[in-house]
């Protein structure tokens, strides 16, 4: 009696695990498809929650057969959550409607998950009370959860990816079904038996086949996400990185967004970097945030006078191919391998909280601030973090995204970082491969005329630039008329506690480019 009331406890234990880990893999995918990470992962786990209700109400209407019916449930989850990517990435591949996948997909496993757990209740009552019998079957559950949290976040996430997770949690939730096969076997009613063992073979065989075919299906829908052939794709704890090549040039794309090209790289990097390593008259100690592909970094080094680089990026997956892979070495020319530059993989907003160092020059080359989470690196309070690291006459520079395409975003940047302190300056170009794209510029002690005639006037003529010279510099810190006036009164600063960049990011006009 302990063994078989053991083994539905297991099997709820296991069900919390892969119902979990089902809602985060449901949830990334949404995000990584559908974007605004915030939106996807509330809707996704609403919407599953609100279907394991329904799931529990449906499990009332069962009244037979209650151990081989809750077998087949587990063996339906097991197929469903195996095949949540590939279905997926298969969508992806051929049409617009890979939402209406996922979210089907997370209304089907929560109706499964949600028949399960009263299902087990029912068939446990005969070995426990009703005070113990509910008291384990939740708490069971709920130990499950915890574990499928702790599995997906460094496990499954990191090492098998979206590619193997689902997989592996299939064949969790079919090895429960098995168990229940073996230990109470007596208790399944004879003319079902023969149902149960084909059942559980052609779900076995499913599931295998899952493996086999996993690999070519994932490159499969990547490869129609890309016009361009991809070379290599690595889901990392953080994002998925992908490189793609045409003829002889390459792209860099984190979460399906590009972030370079071999082919023009410079027209984004070099006004980027040399602006504020001109302006700083001892340019000896610079902070990179981001910047893991490296070249940012190699065109600091360009300036003699640097004795540190301190590269600060969250994903050691991006450092490192910045330091391994030749196509990047090669365009980064080994920087990141170099004795001046220390590469530190961890949150920028913790590490300026935590170092004590004071910065010449902080360059922040960090992906589009499209979610909550990205929006705090371009926040008031961040950059008030900044402030307080910089010299005297230190000088900053982000990224901001298009001036053109995401106005109100480019303008809540400039906005935020000159309440925090610094006198600004927005600055744009037309990178070929990216459209028209922007920074703003940042300066302490220096009034905003003084700041815009010193930028105007630099030549670098004693750097090795393949673009940007004096010419170059008249154009990106010119808007033309007003364009800065229009409606940027309405614009509000981006703040921890009211995040407004990434709304103003993702109502940018993207469509147009």
């Amino acid at each position: 009696m302990n063994l078989k009331s053991n083994i539905l406890r297991i099997a709820i234990f296991a069900t919390g695990l892969s119902g979990i880990v089902a809602e985060y893999i449901l949830s990334t995918l949404a995000t990584y498809f559908l974007g605004d990470s915030i939106l996807q992962w509330t809707m996704i786990m609403s919407v599953m929650l609100f279907s394991m209700g329904v799931g529990s109400r449906i499990s009332k209407s069962i009244q037979r057969n209650l151990l081989e019916k809750f077998i087949l449930i587990e063996f339906l989850l097991s197929i469903l959550v195996a095949y949540s990517s590939l279905a997926a990435y298969t969508i992806s591949a051929w049409s617009v409607y890979t939402g209406v996948v996922i979210y089907g997909l997370s209304i089907l496993i929560g109706l499964m998950i949600g028949m399960e757990i009263p299902l087990v209740v029912r068939l446990n009552q005969e070995f426990q009370d009703l005070r113990v019998n509910i008291s384990s079957v939740l708490e069971n559950d709920y130990y499950g959860s915890l574990a499928g949290g702790v599995f997906f976040a460094f496990v499954g996430l990191p090492y098998l990816g979206l590619t193997y997770t689902p997989i592996v949690l299939g064949f969790v939730n079919f090895v429960v079904a098995i168990g229940l096969i073996l230990i109470l076997w007596h208790r399944i009613k004879s003319k079902l038996k023969a149902r149960i063992v084909f059942a559980g073979s052609v779900v076995l065989l499913v599931l295998v086949s899952g493996f086999i075919i996993a690999q070519p299906i994932i490159k499969f829908g990547e490869q129609k996400k890309y016009k361009d052939k991809v070379i290599y794709a690595e889901q990392s704890k953080y994002q998925k990185i992908v490189i793609t090549q045409w003829k002889n040039d390459y792209w860099l794309f984190i979460n399906g967004h590009q972030q370079l090209s071999t082919f023009d790289e410079e027209m984004y990097h070099e006004p980027l970097v040399h602006p504020v390593m001109s302006l700083t008259k001892t340019p000896q100690n610079i902070l990179v945030l981001g910047g893991g592909d490296g070249c940012a970094a190699r065109e600091i080094l360009k300036y003699p006078m640097v004795q540190k680089i301190t590269l600060v990026d969250l994903d050691p997956a991006m450092t490192n191919l910045g330091i391994t892979h030749p196509i990047l070495t090669e365009m980064n020319e080994g920087a990141l391998s170099n004795s001046k530059v220390q590469v530190i993989n961890t949150d920028g907003y913790v590490f300026m909280d935590e170092t004590s160092e004071i910065f010449d020059v902080i360059i922040i080359d960090l992906p589009d601030p499209k979610t909550i989470e990205l929006s705090r690196l371009y926040s008031y309070e961040f950059y008030r973090k900044c402030y307080k690291h910089l010299r005297k006459y230190g000088v900053i520079i982000t990224q901001a995204g298009s001036p053109y395409f995401a106005f109100n975003a480019f303008q809540c940047i400039n906005k935020t970082m000159a309440k925090a302190g610094f006198t600004t300056l927005p600055m744009h170009n037309q990178v070929l491969t990216l459209g028209e794209w922007g920074w703003v510029l940042g300066a302490k002690n220096i009034d905003s005329d003084n700041l815009k005639k010193e930028l105007k006037s630099l030549d670098f003529e004693n750097i090795e630039t393949n673009w940007i010279n004096n010419d170059a510099m008249q154009l990106v810190t010119s808007f033309g008329k007003d364009y800065f006036n229009k409606d940027s009164i309405e614009i509000e600063v981006n703040e921890i506690h009211n995040p407004v960049l990434y709304k103003y990011y993702l109502e940018g006009s993207w469509d147009l480019y």
